[in-house]
C-alpha cells in the first residue's frame, strides 16, 4: 500500500477547539486531499510530513512506518524523506535562489555558500529554467518563479514522495494553468508519489488519481478513477 494514514489530534487555539480524525489507505500515485478552507487538510499534510505529532495513529509509506503512536515511532521530518512545498513557498528571503535550493541538502549550522556548486542543485536550476536567476533573491522573482524554486528545493534531495499545500492558490488563472501542466509532466516523468491539497476543483481535475474529501477535520467521502483507493 502506497499510503496508509490514520491520524487523530486535538487542537486548541483560544476558544476554538478542533479535532482532526483522518483515516485512509491508497495506492494512488497522485492523491488529492480536497475540501474547504479550515477543513484540516494542511494539518493532515503537516502530520504526514512530521511537522507536528499526532495524538494517535500512524503514517506508513510503501510499508515503511514513519509514525506509530503505539509503537513509539516518530521520525523527524528529515528522516521521512518527503519533499514539502508550502502554500506560501516559505523561501528564505535572505538567501539566493541557489542557496534556497541547496538548503535542502545542507546539514551544517551555516547557510549554504552563495557560489557553492552542487550537481543536484545545478540539475534543478536547469530543469526549472532558473539558471539566470540563481543569484537573485525571492523578492526579485515572480510568483511562478518562486513556486519553481520551492519545487526545486523539495526535489533536490530525491525525496520518496512529494507533498504540496495549495501550490497554485497565490497565482493568477493563466499561470495556474501553465504550472499545473508543468507539474503533471514533472510528476509523470519522475514517477514520484504525490499528495496535493486544494479547495479548487480544477486542481482535482488536473491531478487526481484519487480524491479524499475532508470537512471539519474528517474524511467525508472519496472519489476514485482507477480503483486505487480503499478506506478503513
Amino acid at each position: 500500500m502506497m499510503w496508509d494514514i490514520d491520524l487523530r489530534k486535538h487542537f486548541a487555539n483560544g476558544k476554538r477547539r478542533f479535532t482532526l480524525d483522518v483515516c485512509f489507505r491508497s495506492d494512488a500515485r497522485r492523491l488529492v486531499l480536497f475540501g474547504p478552507s479550515g477543513a484540516g487538510k494542511t494539518q493532515t499534510l503537516k502530520l504526514i510530513a512530521g511537522l507536528g505529532t499526532a495524538g494517535e495513529g500512524h503514517v506508513r509509506l510503501e510499508g515503511s512506518t514513519l509514525f506509530d503512536h503505539r509503537r513509539g515511532i516518530d521520525m523527524r521530518p528529515q528522516q521521512r524523506g518527503l519533499g514539502y512545498v508550502f502554500q506560501d513557498y516559505a523561501l528564505f528571503p535572505h538567501l539566493t535562489v541557489l542557496q534556497n535550493i541547496a538548503f535542502a541538502l545542507h546539514t551544517g549550522l551555516m547557510n549554504p555558500k552563495r557560489h557553492a556548486h552542487h550537481a543536484a542543485v545545478s540539475r534543478w536550476l536547469e530543469a526549472f529554467g532558473l539558471e539566470t536567476m540563481a543569484h537573485q533573491y525571492p523578492d526579485q522573482l515572480s510568483g511562478g518563479q518562486r513556486q519553481r524554486v520551492a519545487l526545486a528545493r523539495a526535489l533536490v534531495a530525491s525525496p520518496r514522495a512529494l507533498l504540496l499545500d495549495e501550490p497554485f492558490a497565490a497565482l493568477d488563472r493563466a499561470l495556474r494553468k501553465h504550472l499545473r501542466e508543468e507539474l503533471v509532466s514533472l510528476q509523470t516523468q519522475l514517477d514520484i508519489p504525490m499528495i496535493l491539497i486544494t479547495h479548487d476543483e480544477e486542481d482535482v481535475e488536473y491531478f487526481a488519481d484519487a480524491v479524499i474529501h475532508i470537512q471539519d477535520g474528517r474524511m467525508v467521502g472519496e472519489s476514485v478513477d482507477n480503483g486505487a483507493l480503499a478506506t478503513r
